[in-house]
């Protein structure tokens, strides 16, 4: 399983009956679109609610991911206390987007007493899902100050830890639209704000959240918005699957902006996208049936190749084909799949240590997350496919090393790491000739200043199987 809904709503307090005591009834029409949004996801029958929230703990330079068994929220700062909810967390779930986190140096952490207890854009979402639907565990996260892409790298690695635990998951995006709609609103009038609403509810309506990444910052920071990093979250835990869209509702008689939209995955768990792959199923077992001829091409690229070309024809990894060669079924290691476009690079994906059973596996999983998952690139569209060479890059373990002395860019890789921040550069690239800039380029990439050397350095060979001795920067 994965994701099989996503939903952007906001998060007055007073839309809870206890805090409005009637005032509520002026949104009405949010009442009514929270609670259908609640029975469909009910209907879902989810094993995992994440919830991405603009008022869980906020960093400049990291995303909170809420950790601990546990957690209590409710309207006690509103003055009402009876409005309480208690919600168990999935620990499991966290500790895999986190670990998907650091593989792409995303930046996560946890806020240790202030992950018990909930804050009122959670509460909220929580509030009406609690009234349709019991069972599920919670995974909450907030935001952050870093760039849009990071945020959408972010719901990637949510939807992997979904598929990679077989969850069946529902993404909730709490999020108001522009609090500047009304010169007698609480926060004012700015011309930004109407404008800001009619194009986020135009992107919900039309199912392009793509365009939620167009937006200008300086834009809407002047719409005094609080949502659009929320909803971009969302759009990379939805990034490559087929959806409905559905904006159920929007209105601001308060001065704030409200919107709740749905996007339903068609699929498996679906209705819509089961009879309309039959094609492209074949077409990738025929890819697959291609990866076993050894004698046609390198098993390792042919793998990768059959990996990503039934991924992106059916939105699901392809099983692992029959008749294999030994080597990729026996051994474990780590391995990075780089996909070349007219000797661009345009997707590289790699596990420092192995995390499947196999070779062959880590193959098929990396070149699905090179394909789809890469925060540098758009996923792979099915018309690119013919256009795309591969390399499969298989890690043997890192060794320890001493000094930048014991490094040869040209041989090996490095691995710089320094806390929790780590860093990976493959060797044999072109334009990386001497060890400073092969450990200057691994140091940005892992957040680490280049002139900082109080690091700990790893180096380590690889084998390399490509067309053109094509690679990626790791």
């Amino acid at each position: 399983m994965s994701i099989v809904a996503a939903y952007a709503v906001p998060h007055p307090p007073l839309i809870v009956p206890e805090v409005g005591r009637g005032q509520e009834r002026a949104i009405q029409a949010t009442i009514d679109a929270y609670r259908e949004v609640a029975r469909r996801i009910a209907a879902h029958e989810p094993d995992t609610i994440v919830v991405s929230s603009p008022h869980a703990p906020l960093f400049r330079d990291c995303f909170h991911l809420s950790t601990g068994e546990a957690a209590h929220g409710d309207m006690g700062r509103f003055g009402a206390w009876d409005a309480a909810v208690n919600v168990g967390y999935d620990e499991e779930f966290v500790a895999a987007v986190a670990a998907c986190a650091r593989k792409h140096t995303v930046p996560v952490c946890g806020s240790g007493m202030a992950d018990a207890e909930l804050d009122h854009a959670t509460f909220v979402p929580l509030h009406f899902i609690g009234e349709a639907c019991q069972g599920f565990r919670l995974v909450r996260t907030g935001l952050s100050a870093l760039s849009p892409e990071t945020h959408r790298a972010l719901g990637r690695c949510i939807a992997e830890a979904a598929r990679d635990l077989g969850r069946r998951c529902v993404f909730v995006a709490s999020g108001d639209l522009s609090h500047k709609l009304a010169a007698d609103g609480p926060y004012g009038f700015a011309p930004e704000g109407p404008v800001f609403d009619r194009e986020v509810t135009a992107l919900f309506d039309s199912g392009d959240l793509e365009g939620l990444f167009a937006i200008d910052a300086a834009f809407a920071d002047a719409a005094a918005e609080c949502g659009l990093r929320s909803f971009q979250i969302m759009a990379g835990a939805l990034e490559g699957l087929p959806t409905t869209h559905e904006l159920l509702s929007y209105e601001g008689p308060f001065g704030v902006g409200y919107a709740v939209a749905a996007f339903e995955v068609e699929g498996p768990q679906g209705d819509g996208a089961v009879n309309s792959a039959v094609d492209a199923e074949a077409d990738a077992r025929a890819a697959a049936d291609a990866a076993a001829d050894e004698g046609a091409v390198d098993p390792y690229v042919a793998l990768a190749r059959a990996s990503v070309e039934g991924f992106v024809r059916t939105g699901r990894p392809i099983d692992r084909p029959a008749g294999l060669p030994p080597e990729l079924m026996d051994e474990r290691a780590g391995v990075f799949v780089s996909l070349h476009e007219g000797g661009d690079l345009r997707g590289c994906i790699g596990t420092i240590a192995p995390v499947t059973g196999c070779v062959a596996d880590e193959i098929i999983r990396n070149g699905v997350a090179a394909a789809s998952e890469d925060p540098r690139f758009p996923p792979v569209r099915e018309r690119e496919l013919d256009a795309l060479s591969y390399s499969v890059d298989v890690l043997r373990p890192p060794m320890p090393v001493g000094s930048p002395e014991e490094l040869d860019p040209a041989r090996f890789g490095v691995i710089v790491t320094k806390g929790w921040r780590r860093g990976l550069l493959l060797p044999n690239l072109e334009g990386v000739d001497d060890v400073a800039d092969q450990l200057a380029i691994a140091k940005r990439k892992a957040g680490i200043d280049p002139a900082d050397d109080d690091v700990e350095l790893e180096r380590f060979e690889v084998v390399r199987h490509a067309r053109g001795g094509e690679a990626c920067r790791g």
